[in-house]
């Protein structure tokens, strides 16, 4: 007999699971207690590193079933989710995500969406990536200066403590800043 888990999760503290858990009951799933996992964490640590999901699947046997209503509620990363749903898949656990219409991602035609939505995703990034340099190659031609600002003010400091004979040690804490900025600042 096949057993239905729910997993959700949550970014902040300030949110709730409480929402994710109805939604999936009011879809029909028969939700017991014992087989909901959420848990408040961000959906960029990958989903084995996160401590409920992860006690989830150890409970979870061959032929039970994952709903989640989201897909990104088993993580933010394409790779991630997609190495996630292998795994699953490889115990023969079935995965379903509410917002693909139910539709088992370990089956086929669970799989070419995954396979389209990580192609999208790649081709999001590559986009992204690409508009980055048109514009950081913009904004050099425009004769703008890119990187961290000079701390002219930090350095002027610095040298200032350093000319009274103070130390490295002191400098950092008569200015409350790090060893590594005095450092960085002491011979300029």
């Amino acid at each position: 007999m096949s057993r239905t888990f729910a997993y959700g999760r949550v970014s902040t503290h300030e949110q709730t699971t409480d929402n994710q858990l109805l939604a999936l009951q009011q879809k029909g799933f028969d939700i017991q207690p014992q087989r909901w996992f959420s848990e408040q964490i961000s959906g960029g640590t990958p989903a084995l590193q996160r401590p409920e999901f992860a006690k989830m699947v150890d409970r979870m046997e061959t032929g039970d079933s994952l709903v989640v209503l989201k897909l990104d509620r088993l993580g933010r990363d394409v790779q991630d989710v997609l190495a996630t749903i292998e795994m699953l898949a490889s115990r023969s656990i079935h995965v379903k995500s509410l917002d693909l219409d139910g539709v088992d991602l370990t089956s086929a035609a669970g799989k070419l969406q995954l396979t389209v939505l990580a192609a999208v995703a790649a081709f999001e990034r590559d986009r992204i990536r690409e508009r980055t340099k048109e514009a950081l190659s913009r904004a050099k031609a425009e004769g703008k200066k890119l990187g961290r600002p000079v701390a002219t003010n930090t350095t002027a400091a610095v040298q200032a403590h350093k000319a009274a004979g103070l130390t490295q040690s002191q400098v950092a804490a008569k200015m409350d800043i790090g060893i590594a900025t005095v450092k960085r600042h002491w011979n300029k």
